[in-house]
């Protein structure tokens, strides 16, 4: 497995500054938030993706994935989202998709992951299941010729919390332009086992984020060991799985300590006996 760090935590900081800093921690990997301030793809020129290239060669980093979820630059982490009752915010969340697919097509990444359609705010589920459905066909073209995998990420909240609900909307998508991206705390935080889960949505799990959650299940984003997510058992099942891809630190409450937050996560990591084996081990 490879380990990175979200760049959604620095967000007092640049791009460049993360790439570096990240690199610094002993990260190999980023995943990079194409929203403001870091890749928002409309604020991105030519010259801008080279600059973001030949960052990332000088300090030997690679991309885990493109998150597009949040959309700040216009909105909000959710807003504007795909079910939205307004068909022009349906389309600035359909285009910003199609931009973060070719900025990640441009930058040479393999995903950009995107939310579980949004929160529902009195729409209707057979609504905006539909209408997630019906924007989501109009960006499979593009990331199947660009080769991107387009990964949906549920979350408590929102209109696609779990994994039953998940496997029930992939049914309605290829799996050769859509996968999921796993968030381990948001699955523990609707009440499901993360490493049994991790073995059964085997065939779309295409990138994981990783951070811990509290003994209650509030969705928390915590320092990795500070909750109660039994890391021992995940990462059984992600190498019962053989999972070989890249694994994402996500901490974006810690902005005011982001470098102390992406430290620490490393250090945990590093001592840990199936960090160690999976992140550590030499050769």
């Amino acid at each position: 497995m490879k380990l990175a760090f979200s760049s959604n935590a620095f967000v007092r900081y640049t791009l460049f500054d993360t790439i570096r800093l990240l690199a610094e921690a002993g990260y190999r990997g980023i995943e990079i938030m194409a929203d403001v301030p870091h890749a928002y793809p409309p604020n991105l020129g030519p010259k801008d993706v080279a600059d973001i290239l030949a960052a990332l060669d000088h300090y030997r980093m690679e991309i885990s994935n493109v998150s597009s979820f949040m959309l700040r630059a216009i909105g909000d982490i959710y807003h504007p989202s795909w079910i939205e009752k307004d068909p022009a915010l349906r389309k600035k969340r359909i285009d910003h998709t199609i931009n973060s697919i070719e900025l990640a097509h441009a930058l040479g990444a393999q995903t950009v992951s995107t939310g579980p359609g949004g929160p529902l705010d009195g729409i209707e589920r057979d609504l905006g299941i539909r209408l997630f459905l019906e924007g989501l066909r109009e960006v499979e073209p593009i990331a199947r010729d660009r080769k991107i995998k387009l990964i949906i990420e549920p979350e408590p909240g929102l209109m696609i919390e779990s994994g039953v609900q998940f496997k029930e909307f992939c049914k309605e998508l290829d799996p050769e332009v859509f996968g999921l991206n796993f968030d381990i705390g948001h699955f523990f935080c609707v009440g499901e086992d993360p490493a049994a889960l991790i073995v059964e949505l085997k065939d779309y799990i295409c990138h994981f984020h990783l951070e811990d959650i509290a003994a209650t299940r509030v969705h928390n984003h915590l320092l990795l060991g500070e909750g109660a997510l039994d890391f021992d058992g995940i990462f059984h099942a992600m190498e019962q799985i053989g999972y070989d891809g890249f694994v994402t630190v996500e901490l974006y409450p810690y902005e005011d300590r982001p470098v102390e937050a992406a430290g620490h996560s490393f250090d945990f990591l590093k001592n840990a006996p199936f960090g160690k084996r999976n992140f550590f081990a030499k050769g």
